[in-house]
């Protein structure tokens, strides 16, 4: 029996080593861009629905939500990933947060407080673009606080994901796996076309120089930080196309596991059938 994307993709038990994982990898489905996007219609079609089913049960009381988590270099794809797997939902039903470098009262609070304030409400596909694990990453490699500052957010972490587990948040974490060469190749492009310079960052380049340093950062979070409440799944990201197609497998697997359903009516049909007639004016 083929394995599945969440089998497949999740991230391996024990020490994490990212150098061996391939960026360019195609283990299971599509094998060209052609397959992956003719693939993506079905894939689009399928999460929409369940969806819109989970919205559903959550206009009925339901509790239930999804919080999908995008973390990975700059140019691994975040903002494609939202753009090409979530896009295509109805977005009443999505929650999008994007967490940039922390505003001057966000570093006054907790590390979680702002992302607190971002956790999907029932009903709702969450999606952040970066998260909480900043806080492991940068400040980490940036030096930006103590290391027992930034050693203590494991746990801190595993018990904050846990609570949303609890309450009925169903977490994926996604780590889109690029390589620095492919890296490069983007942020060339970014400079060869004047529609997308504004992506453009000087402190990317900074953070190349630190290259293996984020990827031991990355490799700790994924290990400390992997559970079956919470799963890390390591996505080849260096074919968009492909990156894309994993994404959206894993979240359909997910939701296709949860099988949110619409709720019955608790009312009479015929009888509403039969009013809607009746109030008809000739």
């Amino acid at each position: 029996m083929a394995k599945t994307a969440r089998e497949t993709f999740r991230v391996p038990a024990g020490e994490v080593d990212l150098a061996a994982l391939d960026p360019r990898a195609r283990p299971i489905g599509p094998k060209d861009k052609a397959a992956a996007e003719a693939e993506m219609i079905d894939l689009d079609a399928r999460i929409d629905t369940r969806q819109e089913a989970l919205y559903a049960e959550a206009v009925r009381g339901g509790k239930r939500a999804v919080l999908l988590v995008l973390q990975g270099m700059d140019t691994s794809g975040k903002g494609g990933v939202i753009r090409h797997v979530v896009g295509m939902v109805n977005p009443l039903g999505l929650h999008i947060a994007s967490f940039k470098k922390p505003t001057e009262e966000e570093r006054r609070h907790h590390f979680l407080w702002r992302v607190r304030k971002q956790v999907p409400r029932p009903g709702l596909i969450g999606v952040f673009d970066r998260s909480h694990y900043e806080d492991v990453l940068v400040a980490r490699v940036e030096a930006l606080v103590p290391e027992e500052v930034w050693r203590a957010r494991y746990d801190e972490i595993n018990a904050f994901e846990a609570e949303l587990a609890e309450r009925g948040v169903t977490i994926i974490k996604c780590m889109l796996h690029i390589s620095p060469q492919e890296q490069a190749e983007r942020l060339l492009a970014r400079l060869d076309d004047p529609t997308k310079r504004w992506k453009y960052n000087p402190a990317d380049v900074d953070a190349r120089a630190k290259w293996w340093d984020y990827q031991a950062a990355y490799a700790d979070a994924l290990r400390r930080c992997d559970s079956d409440i919470a799963p890390w799944y390591v996505v080849p990201a260096d074919r968009k196309w492909y990156r894309n197609w994993v994404v959206a497998t894993l979240l359909a697997e997910t939701l296709d596991e949860m099988d949110p359903q619409f709720p019955q009516p608790d009312f009479d049909i015929e009888a509403e059938r039969a009013r809607i007639a009746a109030s008809m004016i000739a």
